[in-house]
């Protein structure tokens, strides 16, 4: 018998925070993301002007277009990616302030804008010291 059948196998971080991005409902990832950075920041991040459909979205009574979802689901596996060694406290300051790897904008921003790859790609030179 193979050691993988023995234990399963370890993913890293990246890895984790993706599996979690693509498994959870999009109600789950709105709901942890209105607890996390607050709805307001939530309803920015997916591009709405109202922050009661972020909170229609948490509760399951609307569903958000793909763009808005897409969003929403990069966040969270940001959010999530971050979490894997830092604070909640650390990871929404990340969230807000400027980032040298991303022109001077905010992560936030930067999804908003729907620049995924260039946040992840921040968010991990942030864990390696960047």
């Amino acid at each position: 018998m193979t050691s993988e059948g023995i234990m399963p196998k370890l993913r890293s971080a990246p890895q984790e925070a993706h599996r979690k991005a693509v498994e959870s409902s999009i109600a789950d990832v709105v709901g942890y993301l209105q607890e996390v950075l607050g709805q307001k920041l939530v309803a920015h991040i997916a591009g709405v002007a109202d922050p009661r459909t972020a909170a229609r979205w948490a509760a399951g009574e609307r569903a958000p277009r793909a763009e808005h979802e897409q969003r929403l689901r990069c966040a969270y596996q940001t959010f999530q990616l971050l979490l894997a060694e830092e604070s909640p406290h650390t990871v929404r300051a990340w969230f807000l302030g400027l980032n040298p790897q991303l022109d001077d904008q905010s992560p936030a921003q930067s999804i908003r804008a729907g620049d995924f790859r260039d946040v992840l790609v921040a968010a991990k030179a942030f864990l390696a010291g960047g």
